[in-house]
């Protein structure tokens, strides 16, 4: 049975690296915004995000990122550098003042916020624009030595209701085409390919079932020479596939623990390095087990 094959190295951070390939590495998902998709407000407070924070770390996250701003696809509401750094900063010096060793990234495609974050003790920028929302956070990730998460989103959010169909193919290619792209801008920018994760951007502008496509196409997209990064969990496609099982349209976010489970080992064992969650002590888990068939893969190739 075939698996993907994935790439051993460093990825470098800030004032740190971690090694990527041997095992699944482990980003939770900390949103300090009272509008997230999945759990709105419930760690707006500054005191209830670090405590959570804490919490995932002693779960077993590598990483833990924290955002100051919803963009749940289609009903993202923006808000200023400075509110979100207002909601972000006191979390990260939080955290680290109780975990001094905790690697925090900070999700944002503000240029004000990463270079903000630089102080508070960040050692990843997570940019779900790829680099193509503000041009000068090329520059301030390149110039502050940040790791960068680079997220591929396929046309602005307002429009993705009118992009034009395309089959699982032609998805897999634009995707791997137009990260390509986002790539190239950061190396002009002056970030070092060690400093570099991709992310395809599941469900960010890809109609429901090309994010399956998209899923499988992970090992294609490791061509581009780069780890990679998927963030599956909680996401609407999962919920549409799960609809005939609950009463209404989609299966609520609350009941897609499961299915994302299932989404990020099939991400594991079709090549990514690292997946984003909401729920880290069993994707740690299921991370486990995945990585022990793709060893054993590995040794019997």
């Amino acid at each position: 049975m075939p698996f993907a094959t994935r790439s051993c190295c460093d990825w470098k951070l800030r004032t740190q690296s971690l090694p990527l390939g041997k095992r699944t590495l482990v980003m939770g998902v900390l949103n300090t915004t009272p509008d997230s998709f999945s759990d709105g407000g419930a760690f707006a407070g500054h005191a209830k995000a670090v405590e959570h924070a804490l919490a995932m770390f002693e779960d077993g996250a590598d990483i833990v990122d924290v955002g100051g701003e919803s963009t749940r696809p289609g009903k993202r509401q923006p808000v200023s550098a400075q509110e979100e750094i207002d909601r972000v900063l006191p979390v990260l010096e939080g955290v680290l003042r109780h975990r001094p060793e905790s690697i925090l990234s900070i999700d944002t495609y503000k240029s004000a916020t990463a270079a903000a974050g630089l102080h508070a003790g960040a050692e990843i920028v997570n940019d779900i624009s790829g680099f193509t929302w503000d041009e000068a956070m090329p520059q301030v990730c390149a110039a502050a030595g940040y790791g960068v998460v680079l997220m591929h989103l396929h046309g602005p959010p307002g429009e993705w209701q009118q992009l034009p169909a395309m089959d699982g193919k032609q998805m897999a290619a634009l995707v791997k085409r137009e990260l390509g792209q986002r790539l190239e801008l950061a190396r002009y920018a002056g970030l070092q390919r060690e400093k570099i994760v991709l992310d395809p951007g599941f469900g960010f502008g890809k109609a429901y079932d090309r994010n399956y496509s998209l899923l499988v196409s992970l090992e294609e997209l490791g061509g581009l020479g780069q780890p990679l990064l998927a963030g599956v969990s909680r996401k609407s496609f999962l919920g549409r596939t799960l609809s005939g099982l609950y009463p209404g349209d989609d299966a609520p976010v609350e009941s897609r623990g499961n299915a994302s489970l299932a989404a990020v080992t099939a991400a594991i064992l079709a090549g990514a390095h690292l997946v984003r969650v909401h729920d880290v002590r069993p994707t740690r888990e299921a991370a486990a087990i995945a990585d022990a068939v793709l060893a054993a893969a590995a040794a019997s190739a």
